[in-house]
């Protein structure tokens, strides 16, 4: 019963996603985000560009006097964008003159800052929790939730901006750097910083298991980028791989536990995170879990003493009084200029968190969600198309969608109590899960819409603007986090962290990308290489796999600072020798 349940729950994610981040594409052909200049550029002739419009690169747009950028960008197809609410080009060639284009850069960076933090925070604090909620609610063991919804979990971020940039042949390639990109830095900087943090025993079995199948991923699609080309038998295989590694966790753990209780006495020394478990899946790396209190805990009383409105007002307020007080200055900074992400998410997504009273449930602010959620959420939706619709051309959609959402609140209102939650809460968790995957992937179709305009402008390619800011952004929140755990006690947690999570983000974001464009390209997507530095991005990251699959046995597994300060020199190393490769002075 379970397991069916489990299966239809699954099935039920996973259309859930495809239906909200599939984008049509009429001819899919991945492209080199740098593109090579034509003949028009060859000649030099600025007027030829403006001639031939449509049929030039955007990226030629450099080629061109300061003044006819704007002329350039209007007239250009290839300039043009299908997804996103903002056209970042043309606003940052056409809204200010060729002479204010540095204070569009800062403006756009400050803008994409905010981005980053809008992803992570989706992520971590109501995307995350549903799914920890919808695996405890389908009885899920630990290994099990840890490898499937709590990876999709933690890799949200990395994964939907793998396939939005996906989505558009002109962005493909910031997919593949992005995921390159962050492997390298999790398995380098996080796990150096790891190392850093606090020295430890790698546990064996989990740390080679894991090291193996990555490899495996990362050669698959060395594989892919060496023909050129995905087919559907490809796709499937990167998603068959991340089962055949699932099972391998099941796996691995039951014959681990056997054979402990066959033992008659443990090992185990007092030290957090020296026993050698098996598997140390947390629950969402990403959430701060060790915490005494949540950020959002009212200060005093109970639901049963409160007034509904005060229910509702201490629900709204994104900060921890308590916490504030014995956080330094910088936190404090940094969280007032998140919270108008932060109020905006706590109006609009609920959250089921079994660590809290009663599930988290709070009867006038979940009955707010209903209405807020559905109707931003149409709203951001495929950009707003369909929330714009009108139906026979008179009566909006977002309208209907706010008036049945009104309906379904006040009904939800007038049966429930404030002190219990009711018996379907857990359905709360679906909602917040599916309200979740639309507004992350509209920031991440934001977020790679901006960095493609980073790229035009500064004439960079989409595979180094991947590998660093892309990459950077999405992996920032498992080095702080990861380190913090190890720093905590929890090393062996944090080190699984980093190999773990990114074999689902390498064989999810490649894979599942891959499979949704498959209907509107006939099963095969073509790929062109971004020359030298494709070779660099796979060469680097097997290397360090095999460093590390090497060294770490022959160190006993020992985890120590020198090591971590071998990782975090490599990974410098590489973003040089990257960087110098697009700037042209490394070449063959």
């Amino acid at each position: 019963m379970v397991g069916n349940a489990a299966g239809s729950c699954c099935s039920l994610l996973l259309w859930t996603i495809t239906c909200v981040v599939a984008e049509p594409a009429e001819s899919y052909h991945i492209a080199a985000g740098k593109s090579e200049p034509c003949s028009a550029v060859l000649n030099g002739s600025s007027l030829n560009l403006l001639e031939e419009g449509s049929a030039v690169e955007c990226h030629s747009v450099v080629q061109l006097n300061g003044s006819q950028w704007c002329s350039f960008v209007n007239t250009t197809e290839d300039c043009k964008l299908d997804s996103g609410f903002i056209d970042y080009l043309q606003g940052a060639v056409c809204a200010f003159p060729h002479h204010l284009l540095p204070l569009a850069i800062v403006l756009y960076a400050v803008w994409l800052f905010y981005l980053f933090a809008f992803l992570g925070t989706t992520a971590e604090a109501f995307f995350c929790p549903n799914l920890a909620a919808i695996a405890t609610s389908l009885k899920l063991s630990q290994n099990v939730a840890g490898v499937t919804f709590l990876a999709l979990g933690n890799g949200a971020p990395d994964v939907f901006s793998a396939i939005v940039a996906f989505s558009d042949p002109r962005t493909a390639n910031l997919a593949i750097g992005a995921l390159f990109g962050a492997g390298i830095f999790v398995t380098t900087v996080v796990a150096g910083g790891v190392a850093l943090a606090r020295p430890f025993i790698v546990a064996s079995r989990p740390f080679l298991r894991d090291v193996i199948f990555y490899m495996a991923a990362v050669f698959w699609t060395f594989l892919v980028l060496y023909f050129g080309r995905i087919d559907l038998g490809q796709a499937l295989g990167y998603l068959a791989l991340y089962v055949v590694y699932v099972l391998t966790v099941i796996i691995s753990s039951i014959i681990y536990k056997s054979g402990k209780n066959q033992t008659p006495a443990s090992v185990c020394t007092s030290e957090p995170g020296i026993c050698d478990a098996e598997d140390s899946n947390p629950s969402c790396i990403r959430t701060s879990v060790h915490e005494d209190v949540s950020e959002y805990q009212p200060l005093i009383g109970t639901e049963a003493s409160k007034s509904t409105h005060s229910i509702l007002l201490d629900s709204l307020s994104p900060i921890d009084i308590r916490k504030w007080r014995r956080n330094r200055l910088a936190w404090k900074i940094f969280k007032c200029l998140t919270l108008p992400i932060e109020f905006l998410l706590l109006i609009c997504i609920p959250v089921v968190d079994s660590n809290q009273d009663n599930c988290n449930w709070k009867r006038p602010l979940n009955c707010l969600h209903i209405i807020t959620g559905s109707l931003v959420c149409i709203l951001t939706f495929k950009s707003g198309y369909y929330g714009l619709l009108r139906i026979n051309g008179q009566f909006p959609v977002w309208a209907l969608v706010l008036l049945i959402s009104l309906i379904i609140a006040v009904l939800i209102f007038f049966t429930t109590k404030n002190e219990e939650p009711p018996k379907y809460h857990c359905v709360f968790s679906i909602i917040g899960f599916l309200f979740s995957t639309i507004l992350i992937n509209a920031v991440a179709t934001e977020i790679v819409n901006l960095l493609r305009t980073f790229g035009i402008i500064f004439n960079l390619s989409n595979t180094v603007l991947g590998l660093t800011l892309l990459a950077w952004g999405n992996s920032i929140g498992d080095l702080f986090s990861d380190i913090t755990l190890a720093r905590q006690g929890y090393p062996r947690m944090a080190i699984a962290a980093c190999f773990g999570g990114i074999i689902f983000n390498m064989l999810f974001g490649i894979g599942l990308s891959s499979l949704i464009q498959m209907s509107y390209s006939n099963n095969v997507l073509r790929i062109n290489r971004d020359g030298l530095l494709d070779w660099i991005l796979v060469g680097s990251l097997g290397s360090s796999l095999v460093m590390s699959f090497i060294f770490i046995p022959i160190q006993r597994f020992k985890l120590r600072p020198l090591y971590g300060i071998i990782l975090v020199s490599y990974y410098v190393i590489f973003v040089i020798i990257a960087l110098l490769t697009e700037a042209g002075v490394i070449h063959v």
